[in-house]
């Protein structure tokens, strides 16, 4: 009979943390990854990809800001604010730049 691992515990709400409640990171871990990736298919693909990986951090900052501290899950790294101005500043500045960068020749 093997012994069980312990259970991580949630330091806020005192529960476990359990993989089905980080819809929130998994959404925006997978809008990223799904940028990148398009960013990677070649030289006509680039601006959308960075599109997609700046509005993926900006639906961060919003889910982070309208969701409860518990259920941010690991969208919750400092306070609410920071973490709100960090992917508010971040997913700005590469929507920002996406659109600026001129078309290659």
């Amino acid at each position: 009979m093997s012994a069980r691992p312990p259970r991580q515990r949630d330091p806020v709400g005192g529960g476990s943390v359990r993989p089905r409640q980080q819809w929130p990171l998994l959404l925006v871990s997978a809008l990223v990854l799904g940028g990148v990736v398009a960013a990677l298919l070649g030289p006509d693909t680039w601006r959308a990809g960075c599109l997609v990986v700046g509005g993926a951090l900006v639906l961060g900052a919003l889910l982070r800001l309208v969701l409860t501290t518990r259920r941010a899950g690991l969208l919750r790294v400092r306070s609410k604010a920071f973490d709100v101005g960090v992917l508010l500043l971040t997913g700005g500045a590469i929507l920002v730049l996406s659109v600026v960068v001129p078309p290659g020749r």
